[in-house]
């Protein structure tokens, strides 16, 4: 594989599934990369954002434990997208030849992180720019969902890709595996979102920008340890923003 993968886990709050998703994510990592050493071929850079349950120690803790571990503090809490966004420039400023996104509370299951990587690896023919986990191709989910939900995640993908005519099924997820050159090409001082319509922003910037997209089918679960960070003002954000990206 040409180039090193950072996997990037905003976490706010989320003590009980910290260290357990970083020894996951980096079992897989390693084995996808065949690093064979403590120092080589990955990084995981936890970006916390101030959690007082001290998520942000644990982090601190495993990254003196573990060269390929990194942590980025930052002062506020204030959305998902400027805390990937913060990730992002780390993980670009220091060398990072692929980018990842995964949620910290294992509703993104670890091991689909390979093929998610393979799916981009530029020394594999037929692959893509940008691979994004998907709930709503033939092969992917969710589980654990009531009606409510499954609506509000299925109706907030149809409507981004209504209004942005895009053929991505799966907009509002934010498992996702970047190539560099795809980061290098948004400029980030024009994102706007801070919720979770910045998974939409970020995916229609990419093909705005001539990037070839893949969907790989995943199945989501919901957490089972800690809270929820989804609320209706996130949604309410996606309802309105969306058509300003188209728009404006």
């Amino acid at each position: 594989m040409s180039g090193e993968p950072w996997l990037i886990l905003p976490t706010y709050d989320e003590a009980e599934n910290v260290e357990a998703i970083v020894a996951a994510a980096s079992e897989v990592l390693a084995s996808a990369t065949g690093s064979t050493s403590d120092r080589d071929g990955y990084r995981v850079l936890v970006v916390d954002d101030g959690s007082p349950d001290g998520t942000g120690q644990i982090a601190d803790r495993l990254a003196a434990e573990h060269d390929w571990m990194h942590v980025l503090h930052r002062a506020e809490k204030n959305g998902i997208g400027p805390a990937y966004l913060a990730g992002f420039r780390h993980a670009l400023d220091h060398g990072a030849g692929y980018v990842m996104e995964m949620d910290s509370d294992f509703s993104h299951d670890p091991a689909d992180l390979a093929r998610l990587l393979a799916a981009v690896d530029r020394d594999l023919p037929g692959t893509a720019d940008l691979a994004l986990g998907s709930r709503y191709v033939p092969g992917g989910g969710v589980s654990d969902w009531g009606r409510l939900r499954r609506f509000i995640s299925e109706g907030g993908s149809t409507y981004s890709r209504w209004v942005l005519g895009l053929q991505v099924r799966d907009l509002t997820g934010g498992f996702k595996c970047f190539r560099r050159e795809v980061l290098e090409a948004i400029h980030f001082d024009g994102v706007r979102s801070q919720g979770y319509a910045f998974q939409v922003e970020l995916t229609y910037r990419a093909v705005r920008g001539g990037f070839r997209v893949i969907e790989v089918p995943i199945v989501f679960r919901d957490r089972q340890q800690g809270q929820s960070k989804m609320s209706w003002r996130i949604a309410a954000e996606a309802m309105w923003l969306v058509p300003l990206l188209r728009f404006r």
